[in-house]
């Protein structure tokens, strides 16, 4: 099968070309690396001609940390929009067979929920300490709808927890939080260097690993035609832990000794975000998710490879 992985050289799209491929589909990467601009509709119109994909998976994404949508919000909205009219104009016109995989992050759902069930994307405001991310993520769904009427583009969407694995930024203000963590532990540990951890520790969160991912898409187009992948669902474990005893699983695997100064200043967001997992269940019921500490070690362990950053 032939697939275009927008954003295939970031974090998420890393993990998911190296699935795809192993399972040995027909890979193409379109990323600003490979002279794509998905703010230009020209351009993204260009490439999807050129390309011709049976699927197109978008990883493709401007975010970071909190701090990083809150202090350049305007520009988050702003680019995320364009990247996402682009891709389903471009659809429409060019390639109206094909069909979108696309995640969208749970800071989409109400910030006031602590379990998030794919019924109640809708049931209230966006965290503001997200509002400028997750209100693009909900758009997202609301283009799959409109498009699927007019036009008849097929979307499949995966809501997802927080991810965490290699291939992320080493800078704490893009990071996702895990990431920020693991990449902290491994540079002070090296530098024998205090850790200064931001926020409280006291959010929970659930994490889904970057590789889990795009495993669960390569078993989506294992069986592609199904319809039952059209309704949208959490790629969900129902099982979340604190930003405190995550810090703590991340310096054990990085054998760290030193002191850990916790930056109160700094927003913790929403104080809790697990996913249900009840539909991921009855769609995939055998997938088995990788441990935490696992991924945490692949995690500290890409971080270190990286060094110095």
């Amino acid at each position: 099968m032939r697939v275009l992985v927008l954003g295939g050289h970031g974090f998420a799209g890393r993990s998911v070309v190296t699935a795809l491929l192993d399972a040995e589909h027909e890979v193409s990467v379109a990323s600003r690396r490979d002279g794509l601009d998905l703010t230009s509709l020209d351009q993204t119109l260009a490439w999807f001609t050129a390309q011709k994909p049976d699927v197109v998976v978008n990883c493709a994404a401007l975010v970071g940390s909190l701090n990083f949508v809150t202090e350049r919000a305007a520009e988050v909205v702003d680019t995320n929009l364009r990247m996402l009219t682009n891709i389903y104009r471009a659809l429409a016109e060019r390639l109206p067979h094909a069909v979108l995989i696309q995640p969208v992050a749970n800071c989409a759902f109400p910030g006031e929920l602590t379990l998030y069930r794919e019924q109640d994307l809708w049931s209230g405001p966006i965290h503001r300490s997200v509002l400028s991310y997750g209100a693009t993520r909900r758009m997202m769904t609301v283009l799959a709808e409109c498009y699927a009427m007019q036009h008849d583009i097929r979307t499949i969407t995966l809501f997802t927890p927080n991810m965490y694995g290699p291939f992320d930024s080493p800078d704490p203000n893009k990071a996702h939080a895990l990431n920020a963590l693991c990449a902290r532990v491994v540079k002070a540990d090296i530098a024998h260097a205090d850790i200064t951890a931001w926020g409280t520790g006291a959010p929970v969160r659930e994490w889904l690993y970057a590789g889990d991912f795009a495993r669960v898409i390569t078993a989506v187009l294992d069986e592609l035609t199904d319809p039952r992948w059209d309704t949208p669902f959490n790629i969900g474990q129902k099982d979340g832990m604190s930003i405190a005893a995550l810090l703590d699983l991340v310096i054990a695997s990085a054998s760290y000794k030193g002191a850990v100064n916790w930056d109160r200043d700094k927003p913790d967001g929403a104080p809790r975000k697990v996913m249900d997992d009840a539909l991921f269940r009855q769609l995939l019921p055998n997938f088995a998710f990788t441990p935490l500490a696992e991924g945490i070690q692949e995690t500290v362990a890409w971080y270190r490879s990286i060094y110095p950053y």
